[in-house]
């Protein structure tokens, strides 16, 4: 049997589940105590105590007229002669006197004479018996018949479990603000930067945060090697390019300008390759507008000669980001779609939990099986892309994958509804 239906009802959140566990259990057992309690208990208590007033209105109503006022004084009970057009039809009592039901039943059961049973409150119960011609109404406290308070019963149940449940959730909220501590630093690791935090709580709990700060600092350390070696390689290939671009100014014109145009056709790629090094990791968190960052990254663009344009933008506000490295990322997929088609088109989109920008072009796109290939490093799918482009050196998704995935986010790639061509999302959350 599948109980995968109550996953919609259950609280998403770590505290919300620890109130669920404390309370369902505490609150089945009151229930489960408090029903055979009451019948097992009170139940019984008022049948024995109804039992014994059944033989004491019986003893009074077989007495002799001139005996029965002082025996039905002494016994607490009120004998009053009625006509039998005053005798109720049926019973009478509260819905919600439960008590009521078993002293009905029982007074009706016992003493055959009686007609009618009245319980209007708390404190009284009249009782009408038919004597031949004669109807006689006796009243009693109804202290005689049930349980005096029977409400405490529930009162101190409800205070106690109230009382032991808030125990019991401070108690567990401490043990869970380690774990909420350690979702927090793992979640801002995730985002790009990194939070204090120190190991704390159950022992379990503390294996976890040590085993994530091992992983943190691995990673970290692998990504400082990547960029100091990237780097450094990147570095060290400018000093042969100057060279040949000393030695190419010195020769003639036709056989010059193919040269220093793969010069700089590699110092692009070297330029590729460091911003590629660089990442975001080294950049702090600002908080900036990005609908005005984008808007001025493609006014750039137009300015530099790219046919790109803003079509959307919608939202306001400010979110953390790295703006250079966001403006590397922006600016690879513009340049990808004015490279491989005609123009480009931008949009970005600011609610209250998401930041989408989307970058349209109208060049031949990616296959659906290629995409995930094209956002790895050194990817490059000419075969699925226009030949008669200039093409790089396989870094520019790469890139903005790399820069949305330090900002906690992801780059999705797809068929352009608008253009027809290549549709590349960042998706950040906020």
């Amino acid at each position: 049997m599948s109980f995968a239906w109550l996953k919609r009802y259950v609280p998403r959140g770590i505290y919300g589940r620890a109130a669920l566990i404390l309370i369902l259990p505490v609150v089945c057992i009151q229930l489960v105590v408090s029903v055979v309690f009451i019948q097992r208990h009170f139940e019984g208590v008022t049948t024995q105590m109804t039992a014994t007033i059944s033989d004491e209105l019986t003893l009074v109503a077989a007495a002799e007229p001139e005996r029965r006022a002082e025996l039905a004084q002494s016994l607490q009970i009120a004998v009053r002669e009625v006509p039998l057009s005053g005798v109720p039809v049926r019973n009478q009592r509260r819905w919600y006197d439960l008590s009521g039901v078993t002293v009905i039943s029982v007074l009706r059961e016992r003493v055959p004479q009686i007609r009618a049973v009245e319980l209007p409150d708390d404190y009284v119960v009249r009782v009408y018996m038919i004597d031949g011609d004669e109807a006689v109404r006796m009243t009693f406290p109804r202290a005689q018949v049930s349980a005096s308070n029977p409400h405490q019963l529930l009162v101190n149940m409800m205070f106690f479990g109230a009382l032991m449940t808030l125990v019991a959730y401070v108690y567990l909220r401490n043990q869970l603000r380690p774990i909420t501590r350690l979702a927090t630093a793992a979640e801002a690791f995730g985002k790009g930067h990194a939070v204090p935090y120190r190991p704390a709580g159950a022992a379990e709990v503390r294996a976890a945060g040590a085993a994530f700060l091992a992983m943190r600092n691995r990673i970290e350390r692998q990504i400082e090697q990547r960029t100091l070696m990237l780097s450094g390689v990147s570095h060290d290939l400018r000093t042969p390019l100057t060279r040949l671009k000393l030695g190419l100014s010195m020769l003639e014109d036709e056989e010059r300008e193919p040269l220093e145009r793969d010069v700089q056709e590699m110092q692009r790629m070297i330029d590729e390759f460091l911003d590629f090094a660089r990442g975001a990791a080294a950049e702090k968190v600002e908080k900036c507008d990005p609908v005005a960052m984008v808007r001025g990254i493609v006014e750039d663009a137009a300015r530099g000669g790219a046919v790109v344009r803003l079509v959307e933008a919608t939202g306001e506000g400010r979110i953390l980001l790295r703006p250079g490295a966001m403006r590397r990322a922006l600016e690879n997929l513009i340049s990808n779609a004015v490279r491989y088609g005609s123009r480009a088109e931008v949009s970005v989109q600011l609610s209250e939990k998401a930041l989408r920008i989307r970058v349209e072009d109208d060049g031949p796109g990616i296959p659906p099986e290629q995409r995930e290939d094209a956002t790895r490093p050194f990817a490059r799918l000419e075969p699925g892309r226009n030949q008669n482009r200039v093409s790089g050196v396989g870094l520019g998704l790469a890139i903005a994958t790399d820069i949305a995935r330090t900002h906690g986010g992801v780059l999705r790639l797809g068929e352009s509804g608008r253009l027809g061509g290549l549709q590349a999302d960042i998706v950040l959350a906020r």
